[in-house]
């Protein structure tokens, strides 16, 4: 890290504190710090451990009919679309034919040292930007110029560090045209404007290149990459003066109430946007993650201490410009009460208000993935990003009706709310903190999905269904369910209905005070994190489960102790901090990293993972993203032998004047960039493909 990014970010808890590759500007800049504070679940309930050994049984059937009018939708959220088979061992078609039959062949590329200012990409493929931080997207809009930004024209351009990304074909194009959606998760001014930029402007432009992004784009055929559309219809950008309607039964509540919205209705942007996922219908979910970073409040209350919003001003001083901001302000009470949702929008209706659902719960959603049931119910699977806690599933009140469009966008205004509990089956002394294997060979276990809200009823005792919609955490703490090692994306699979779990890491596991290793969070001081694997008992609205872990990351030539669910350690990828996930066409799973494979000097990357058969396990890294970046929200078009990555935070520990990256903008040395500008790295959406 540079001496003026030091001057510069004057609070820096996390620096000399974190593990591998990861910054600690993007600590401070991202999550605010969370990792450096105090951990804030503090209830007593902890995991609860079977001793007696479980007999682990499975499905007889899974049947997930509906979810064949997925196949209109490109993206990874949806490519394996195919029904199981009703009877079967829950294995569609073109699963059962093995899942190495994908069409993406490669050969896997080693690790990469994290210094590597590049894309690395298998031999045989190349990459190109679909789009970049700055590209305008409407007609009239001025070309990104990186020494004259204004709030006005980033409103117009892509905006900084895309998260969730997905590609939705339009329908009728052939294949020709589609429509890419974008989360902007958070900036980092450091390296984005000159130091001499006044910094009321600084914080306009900050603001406006937050946010979500919907483009068009276009190719000649299938065999062509996509080029994004300048002045397309469906082109918009969702802004924090944008408006987003609240559902669910905290709406009109006296909890989201602010002196702007008397009525607890309409809220004013959205923050912290991460991951995500695609519905049935054609919409897109996003998840307000790190959202107390951007308030200030007066960090005593036990709403302010359970999510984390202390009385420090923030990293972006947002509250010198906007009241709403700073909750101690009168009539802001309960601002930060309106951020933590997951957030629908229809990329294909630019005159559509998205909306923010209550029904789901407030927390730190990494992102909501939606299955439909065999019962015909919507459920979606969220993770609640932060050290020890926990895991949640929403079920709908109401049916999913194929082609009632209308009516499927209503279906997570209402239903039911669960928190995970998981119960292992191996004797306590087996879990030893090291993440050595039981003697059983495995780790694995039952769950059971305690209730939060069911039938329109609190099932927590001593609070409303408004309190438990709003203050979430407060109200799984109540019930006992497991703390889990930073749950963050959670992929249920359209082939086999199983559900995967990237628990990304937990520094804080078995240090004094903290809970200790579990049979699903093995490892105490866990660096490099594990993926769950649960299997639903009856369909998806059930709630007891069975679960076992795929892996237990790291790198095994370093002497880490790692699992990949039996395959041969050394012939595995090294992999740590699984975060984004996805599946290929044949049901094989991909993982975007956060944090480096290995834990120690190694790039992020993208990685595909084998699940059935005698190479279940198998993990092989695809590629390697720019030095200082994070690989997020993959999608595989195996068929097309093309993927795509959001390639967020390169360069991340330069300043102004000293980059540490010029991704994507690479010019051959010794010539000069375009129009003798000065450059700095800017977030993209990278698509690879044979060529």
């Amino acid at each position: 890290m540079s001496e003026s990014t030091a001057r510069k970010f004057t609070l820096l808890p996390m620096l000399g504190h974190t593990k591998g590759k990861r910054s600690a500007v993007t600590c401070a800049l991202k999550c605010d710090n969370a990792c450096s504070g105090d951990v804030c679940n503090t209830s007593s309930n902890s995991y609860f451990r079977d001793i007696a050994s479980a007999t682990m049984s499975r499905r007889a059937a899974l049947g997930f009919g509906a979810a064949g009018a997925l196949a209109v939708v490109l993206g990874s959220a949806v490519t394996s679309a195919e029904p199981a088979v009703a009877g079967g061992p829950g294995l569609a078609p073109a699963a059962k034919e093995g899942f190495t039959k994908s069409k993406l062949k490669f050969t896997p590329i080693p690790s990469i040292d994290a210094a590597v200012d590049a894309v690395t990409v298998p031999e045989g493929f190349t990459w190109q930007p679909v789009i970049r931080w700055g590209d305008p997207i409407f007609n009239g809009t001025p070309d990104f110029d990186l020494n004259n930004q204004t709030a006005a024209a980033q409103e117009k351009q892509f905006g900084y560090n895309n998260d969730y990304t997905d590609i939705l074909e339009i329908p009728g194009s052939k294949g020709r045209r589609a429509v890419l959606f974008a989360n902007h998760e958070y900036t980092n001014e450091n390296i984005m404007f000159p130091a001499t930029m006044p910094a009321e402007q600084m914080r306009a432009v900050g603001q406006a290149a937050h946010g979500l992004s919907v483009v068009e784009l276009e190719r000649k055929n299938k065999n062509k990459p996509w080029t994004y559309v300048k002045g397309a219809p469906l082109n918009r950008r969702y802004l924090n003066n944008t408006v987003y309607e609240l559902t669910g039964p905290a709406a009109g509540s006296a909890l989201v109430t602010t002196a702007e919205d008397s009525k607890g209705r309409f809220i004013k942007g959205t923050l912290g946007n991460c991951a995500g996922g695609t519905t049935p219908w054609g919409t897109i979910l996003s998840g307000e993650e790190n959202f107390q970073g951007y308030f200030v409040g007066n960090g005593t209350s036990a709403g302010d201490k359970r999510y984390g919003i202390t009385s420090k001003p923030t990293a972006r001083k947002w509250e010198l410009d906007d009241p709403r901001f700073d909750t101690r302000t009168a009539g802001y009470e309960n601002e930060a009460n309106r951020f933590g949702y997951i957030v629908e929008v229809d990329p294909f209706d630019p005159t559509s208000m998205p909306k923010k659902h209550s029904s789901l719960g407030r927390f730190k959603h990494e992102g909501a993935n939606v299955i439909i049931a065999e019962s015909g119910h919507v459920v979606a699977y969220s993770g609640d990003d932060e050290r020890f806690d926990y895991l949640y599933k929403f079920v709908s009140k109401d049916k999913y009706i194929e082609g009632d469009r209308k009516h499927n966008m209503t279906l997570l205004s209402a239903g039911n709310l669960y928190v995970a509990k998981f119960t292992g089956n191996s004797p306590v002394a087996e879990i030893d903190g090291k993440g050595t294997v039981p003697a059983d060979g495995s780790f694995d276990g039952t769950g059971e999905w305690l209730p939060l809200v069911v039938d329109g009823a609190s099932a927590v005792k001593g609070m409303s269904v408004e309190e438990v919609l709003v203050y979430t955490r407060l109200a799984a703490d109540k019930v006992g369910p497991t703390k889990m090692d930073r749950a963050e994306d959670v992929e249920p699979s359209l082939h086999t209905g199983k559900v995967y779990v990237a628990c990304t890491n937990n520094s804080d596991r078995g240090k004094a005070g903290k809970e200790g290793a579990t049979e699903v969070n093995p490892r105490n001081l866990n660096r490099d994190g594990h993926i769950v694997e649960i299997t639903e008992t009856g369909d998806q609205t059930s709630t007891k489960f069975q679960w076992n872990l795929l892996m237990v990351c790291g790198d095994p030539a370093q002497g880490d102790v790692t699992y990949f669910s039996g395959f041969p350690v050394d012939k595995v990828s090294p992999i740590s901090c699984p975060d984004n996930l996805a599946f290929d066409s044949v049901g094989n799973l991909w993982i975007s990293t956060d944090g480096a494979p290995s834990g120690i000097g190694k790039a992020d990357g993208l990685f595909k993972v084998t699940l059935e058969g005698a190479e279940r396990g198998k993990v092989e890294q695809f590629l390697a993203v720019p030095r200082d970046g994070e690989t997020c929200g993959p999608i595989i078009h195996d068929e097309e032998r093309t993927v795509f990555v959001s390639v967020q935070h390169p360069g991340e520990d330069g300043s102004f004047d000293d980059q540490h990256s010029f991704f994507p903008d690479y010019v051959a040395e010794g010539t000069t960039p375009a129009r003798g500008q000065a450059r700095a790295p800017r977030p993209s959406v990278v698509q690879v493909f044979r060529g």
